[in-house]
């Protein structure tokens, strides 16, 4: 007989681990701006904004590891305390649109809750792209407020 434990089914399933050496990486397309977040108008009829970054990464790659490869491009992103507003662009199934989704936020030069979170983790489909809102450092080292994107 099944007990009440083994009943409750956790929605969070453990992610498989991803042999590098044997699986294929896939090209992230990352558009990074200042201070905020793309309009996704700019997401409308094949065409993307024009910065973008391609990375070969993995579904396992963590927003830390992906912070590390803007910053080796990106040589004002290196500050420490410079903050990095991660967030999905994908397409609406409803309609000829594109939608945003946030995943997190890393720190350079500090940890952060989100340093973590994988692709996979956030449901990030093959075809997405990565949005990133390169925020510089603050005085007090507080985060960028929210709400920062244009629509």
């Amino acid at each position: 007989m099944a007990t009440l434990e083994s009943m409750i089914v956790d929605d969070k399933e453990p992610e498989k681990p991803i042999d590098r050496e044997k699986t294929c990486p896939l090209l992230l397309r990352v558009f990074c701006s200042n201070d905020r977040h793309h309009a996704l108008m700019e997401f409308v009829r094949g065409s993307t904004p024009t910065n973008e970054l391609q990375i070969y990464t993995w579904m396992d790659a963590t927003l830390k590891e992906l912070t590390s490869l803007v910053k080796e491009v990106n040589p004002d992103a290196r500050r420490k305390g410079t903050f990095f507003d991660f967030a999905i662009v994908y397409p609406d199934i409803r309609s000829p649109t594109f939608r945003m989704r946030e995943i997190g936020t890393t720190c350079a030069g500090r940890k952060s809750p989100d340093d973590t979170v994988t692709l996979a983790s956030k449901k990030f489909t093959i075809g997405d792209y990565l949005d990133i809102a390169i925020c510089p450092p603050r005085p007090g080292g507080m985060p960028p407020g929210r709400g920062r994107r244009p629509f």
